[in-house]
């Protein structure tokens, strides 16, 4: 019979923290196992060596590394990935000889801690129980006196070692936050938190629950005193005041209501790449105070200090209008970001429906152009649009089938060639098909397609078929189709290419 595997949280430093079931399990192990650092002492065992029994068998497994240098011929992931592998052979070892097996973690074996690992390894052949820890930010929240989230608030938690980009829009883009795995990390989470507006209300917390336990504002903080042991709390209470992410603007106070209408921007960031968006749109994004828009497209601009972001869902694009210029009539500097160019299938059309409310007639609009994705996909081709084209989307979330179907025909008899914008999505899994059959009605079966699929982006693919051959199912929501006229062609080095002039 082999012996049972536990996982057992030991809490963030102080051994009264640990939970009574996990001082049960500790004092009757047959073997207790924790990790421990090339040369350091195992803070988990430290946490729990007044219950560790004389009789126990204590395996202390080291990492080989602790930063990304190594000789490893696997660099730093192959190095941890032989040495979990090594530790799950030593820890099976007691199991399979009927021992049982108690791993200690700090905090939470669940939670950023090197149990999960052996959990990977072990639980699917060894019978596996996990008892919770207190986590260190509860520890940190409770030595801060910070309460962390209220209500409706959403906590995130972070790892300081995201880039410093992502970092800081994830701070902005939550009301309360833990910052973990600081160190040598510390400067750029500071600089993360001055950029999402968030480092004045941020607390420092070092070595929770434990001797030298200490906290001050992030702000007081020397970065070369920062050791692993500590974390940054930001507290929903920060944000008191601020409107919801998703929800309508506060209600403009009397004097903000005498304020002129400031100028509403419509920005096109082009389909994907920095060196895409145009340096009008880098100008304006720089200088405004808000961005509103769909939340892929909102991530894609840099957070900094002053600004806030108003991200929400795909389908909501007159209240993401409605909100960006009830913001603009109180005078705010706002703009409204659409990817590719915000004119074709875009929020231009959305912010300029809305703005037909009376209550915005004082509201200038400007829409200020971006690459959009024709041109992208079009240029990574050759240039299948180089003579006359139309451009169409397949949704009919706006407009009956029946309309697609009639326009398709007309574009296919008046032999233009065609983008499809939005050929497929997860609800709309047949009309590439349908599509393909109309066009086919009036094109012949050698006409030449281009499918392009996140261009510009990461995992980007560009594929040239034929009309015949294209295969609906290979389509998706992330593709562009260029679907060429009679006379596109594809030269011998597969560029695909319209030639400006027609034959009578």
């Amino acid at each position: 019979m082999t012996g049972r595997f536990h996982g057992v949280g030991v809490g963030p430093g102080d051994p009264e923290l640990i939970t009574l079931r996990a001082a049960r399990l500790i004092a009757s192990a047959d073997v207790v196992a924790y990790h421990a650092g090339v040369g350091r002492e195992s803070n988990a065992r430290r946490i729990a060596a007044g219950l560790i029994p004389d009789t126990a068998v204590e395996e202390q497994l080291t990492y080989p590394v602790t930063t990304g240098t190594t000789d490893h011929p696997g660099g730093y992931a192959g190095a941890l990935a032989d040495f979990y592998e090594e530790s799950a052979a030593r820890l099976a070892a007691h199991l399979d000889a009927g021992r049982d097996v108690v791993l200690l973690s700090e905090g939470d074996p669940l939670f950023y801690g090197s149990y999960m690992y052996m959990h990977d390894r072990l639980s699917e052949r060894y019978e596996t129980a996990i008892v919770p820890g207190v986590p260190a930010f509860a520890a940190a929240a409770s030595a801060a006196a910070a309460p962390l989230a209220r209500q409706t608030d959403v906590l995130t938690v972070l790892p300081g070692t995201l880039p410093e980009p992502e970092l800081a829009r994830r701070l902005a883009d939550t009301d309360a936050a833990v910052v973990m795995k600081l160190g040598r990390t510390f400067s750029a989470v500071r600089r993360a938190l001055a950029a999402a507006g968030r480092l004045e209300h941020a607390v420092y917390v070092e070595r929770a629950s434990m001797d030298g336990e200490r906290r001050l504002p992030a702000a007081e903080v020397d970065p070369e005193t920062v050791p692993y042991f500590s974390l940054v709390l930001v507290t929903g209470d920060s944000r008191n005041g601020r409107r919801s992410r998703e929800g309508p603007a506060p209600e403009p106070t009397a004097s903000a209501a005498a304020a002129p209408a400031a100028e509403l921007l419509v920005v096109g960031l082009g389909p994907g790449p920095e060196g895409w968006l145009t340096a009008e749109a880098a100008d304006v994004l720089a200088g405004v105070d808000h961005v509103v828009g769909y939340a892929p497209y909102v991530n894609r601009v840099p957070q900094r200090p002053g600004l806030t972001r108003h991200a929400s869902g795909n389908t909501v694009e007159l209240d993401r209008a409605r909100l960006a210029l009830d913001l603009a009539r109180r005078g705010e500097r706002v703009a409204v970001v659409s990817g590719g160019d915000a004119g074709v299938f875009g929020m231009a059309t959305a912010v300029f429906e809305a703005a037909e409310d009376p209550a915005y007639r004082d509201v200038p609009v400007r829409v200020l152009p971006g690459v959009s994705a024709v041109q992208a996909v079009a240029a990574r081709a050759g240039a299948p649009v180089g003579g006359d084209f139309a451009v169409m989307s397949l949704s009919d979330r706006l407009k009956p089938w029946e309309v697609i179907e009639r326009r398709l025909r007309a574009v296919a008899e008046a032999d233009l060639a065609l983008a499809v914008y939005n050929p497929a999505s997860r609800s709309r899994t047949g009309q590439v098909a349908t599509a393909r059959r109309v066009l086919l009605e009036h094109r012949k079966p050698d006409t030449v397609v281009v499918v392009g699929r996140d261009v510009g982006r990461e995992g980007e693919s560009l594929t040239v078929t034929t009309l015949e051959e294209l295969d609906p199912a290979a389509v998706d929501m992330r593709c562009l189709l260029i679907v060429g006229a009679s006379g596109t062609r594809v030269s011998e080095a597969g560029r695909v290419w319209t030639p400006r002039w027609v034959r009578p």
